[in-house]
């Protein structure tokens, strides 16, 4: 029986396998679509698609660099445990690597890229989900790429469970670039500097201050004053270059890079879940459902 392509597409949708997979399964199975989904539940193939309803909020960032390129990203799993696995570490180095040489955009256009093995991003993690027996997904990825008179800083912490790639510019040696990446990890700035700041939050940071100073029962002729003060320390709380250094508070990070005559050119910072909403399990009650089959 010849072997459509919508079959085949139908097969991948059906159990998260892989095109080749599926085609192959079509083709031991003569076109039979339930004796396919058999054979690649046998061959462990079809756990992909079991598991893609679960929800991922664990797992490691990374960091990959090569020459002039550099890429951070985050892939993630389903428990803390399997994010130690060997064979879990092991992928995420191998997408890293295909994400160096990546022309996509987003995820979605990576997923469907073609790896040096021959297979499709989304594809070999299904494999690994296989392996592994989590739902396991790339979640997100920055490219960042370098001029001769700059440098990247890469950082992880935890192992993975921070990453910071911070561009400098002015700059070629990856030390200092590393130790403002340390910074970023540890006090986590939403901005480089104060002209980033958007204007509508610093007016709502304004509106909430200035509420707070009249509710302490201070003089409307010394809130506005007040005020100020409040909305400088506020920027020295979100702006990199206005916060203490952490290996040396006595002096800014804007200083600590301006002597070494570099600047801040841009920085992203990746800890493993944020953003997610994690399923609030109780493990004792999850342990007994497993005992009783459920």
């Amino acid at each position: 029986m010849a072997i459509t392509a919508q079959m085949v597409k139908e097969l991948r949708e059906t159990t998260g396998a892989g095109m080749m997979d599926c085609k192959k399964a079509l083709t031991e199975t003569n076109g039979d679509m339930e004796k396919a989904i058999d054979y690649l539940r046998e061959k462990g193939i079809a756990k992909a698609a079991k598991k893609s309803d679960r929800i991922a909020a664990e797992g490691l960032t990374y960091i990959a660099t090569s020459g002039d390129k550099a890429v951070i990203l985050e892939l993630n799993s389903e428990t803390d445990f399997v994010a130690k696995n060997e064979g879990f570490k092991t992928l995420l180095a191998e997408v890293s690597e295909h994400l160096l040489n990546s022309s996509a955009s987003n995820v979605e256009e990576v997923l469907t890229e073609t790896m040096a093995n021959g297979v499709a991003v989304q594809d070999h993690i299904n494999t690994a989900i296989a392996k592994i027996g989590e739902k396991l997904s790339l979640r997100r990825f920055t490219l960042l790429t370098k001029n001769a008179n700059e440098a990247f800083g890469a950082y992880l912490h935890m192992g993975g469970r921070i990453s910071v790639l911070t561009l400098l510019e002015g700059t070629t040696d990856e030390n200092i670039a590393k130790d403002v990446s340390m910074h970023i990890a540890a006090v986590n700035p939403k901005y480089i500097s104060r002209d980033q700041v958007v204007a509508d939050e610093i007016e709502r940071e304004r509106q909430v201050l200035t509420q707070q100073a009249l509710n302490e029962g201070k003089p409307a002729n010394i809130v506005e004053k007040m005020v100020e003060g409040r909305i400088n320390k506020f920027y020295e709380e979100i702006c990199l270059l206005e916060q203490a250094f952490v290996k040396n508070p006595d002096v800014k990070v804007g200083q600590f890079v301006q002597s070494n005559g570099a600047s801040v050119k841009s920085f992203i910072r990746y800890e493993v879940g944020e953003g997610i909403e994690k399923r609030q399990d109780n493990f004792a009650e999850e342990v007994m459902n497993q005992v009783r089959g459920n």
